[in-house]
């Protein structure tokens, strides 16, 4: 119910996701059920599999976060949260508030074993593939084992979903050189060499977009602002380019000609191909979409979810934690100059 597009879109990508995966066992759909039925009967959705939970309550992008978790009980965020806790359902994907969205996430499904923090990963474009950017936002403040296990999340996410055999793990940083970075990011840059990753060191802002590394770690405070650039600058190139090729007739005809070729940037460019966000490091699945995500975005983030689940993600990331606490309790630092 959160999304800036209301039931309906999540409805339309409901009818998507189902028709297109056999395997999906059944949909709850949570929040007011007069408004999801209108929507239900708007799509046609007939399919066994939808199931309406009731929640009278909205959680908005305005409420505080957790004020709002412990106010607002029947909102659609906190049952579909309920759901996964008591194994009703796998998975959780919300268009809503992100801070309430992690904040009730982890409060109600817990952490790991072994995880610190969760974290938010992002499925971005770079120029022939795609990497993952992680933390984009769920903590601001980190310490060098928070980055750390970043890495070992991303590294197992990347793998699993994205497909990268072997993926070249990378810190976020001001430069490559080992001394540069932070006091966190130079210990982390340390832990990280003892771990069976294929780690690449530091990267920088230009290395995100040029096939140079499959995850970037970051504190969530960085990355947030990493992410939110992005999206706006791809935002501005596609309208600056819209007005520059009408400028005359001649730029008109080539952008005629070019026509397949701009449809494939603008593919590459949009968020709803990926689909949504894994929050990463929680019992349970839970994907934070778009808040303007379309019904592709919906659609697109139960195909990401169910792969996730399929992939036992969260019992592979409880496995590398805890080899990776016993690799770094045992291995002395190797202090680095600042």
């Amino acid at each position: 119910m959160g999304g800036d597009q209301g039931c309906a879109v999540a409805v339309d990508g409901v009818r998507l996701a189902l028709a297109s995966s056999p395997d999906i066992a059944e949909i709850h759909l949570v929040g007011r059920q007069e408004e999801i039925e209108r929507a239900i009967t708007r799509a046609r959705l007939k399919d066994s599999r939808v199931r309406i939970v009731h929640a009278e309550e909205v959680l908005t992008m305005e409420d505080n976060p957790l004020t709002a978790i412990r106010k607002k009980k029947d909102s659609s965020l906190v049952r579909g949260i309920e759901l996964v806790k008591s194994g009703q359902a796998d998975a959780l994907i919300s268009a809503g508030n992100t801070g309430a969205l992690v904040a009730g996430s982890t409060l109600a499904l817990r952490r790991l074993d072994g995880v610190e923090r969760p974290a938010i990963a992002v499925v971005m474009p770079s120029g022939r593939g795609e990497f993952l950017l992680i933390d984009a936002g769920a903590n601001a403040d980190c310490k060098p084992g928070h980055l750390v296990q970043f890495a070992i999340m991303g590294n197992i996410y990347s793998r699993e979903i994205l497909g990268h055999k072997k993926p070249r793990v990378g810190i976020l940083s001001n430069g490559t050189e080992a001394m540069k970075g932070t006091d966190c990011t130079r210990e982390a840059y340390q832990l990280c060499q003892r771990l069976d990753l294929h780690f690449i060191g530091y990267v920088e802002g230009h290395d995100l977009f040029s096939d140079h590394v499959d995850v970037a770690v970051t504190d969530g405070f960085l990355g947030n602002v990493v992410l939110k650039s992005c999206e706006s600058l791809g935002k501005t190139m596609l309208r600056m380019l819209r007005r520059e090729l009408a400028a005359n007739p001649m730029r008109k005809l080539g952008a005629t000609l070019a026509a397949k070729g701009f449809q494939n940037l603008k593919r590459r460019l949009d968020p709803d191909v990926y689909g949504g966000a894994p929050i990463l490091g929680l019992h349970g699945t839970v994907i934070k979409a778009h808040g303007s995500a379309r019904e592709q975005a919906i659609m697109n983030a139960i195909r990401v979810s169910t792969e996730a689940v399929r992939h036992h993600i969260n019992d592979l990331i409880q496995q590398d934690i805890a080899r990776s606490a016993v690799i770094t309790e045992e291995t002395p630092k190797t202090p680095v100059p600042a």
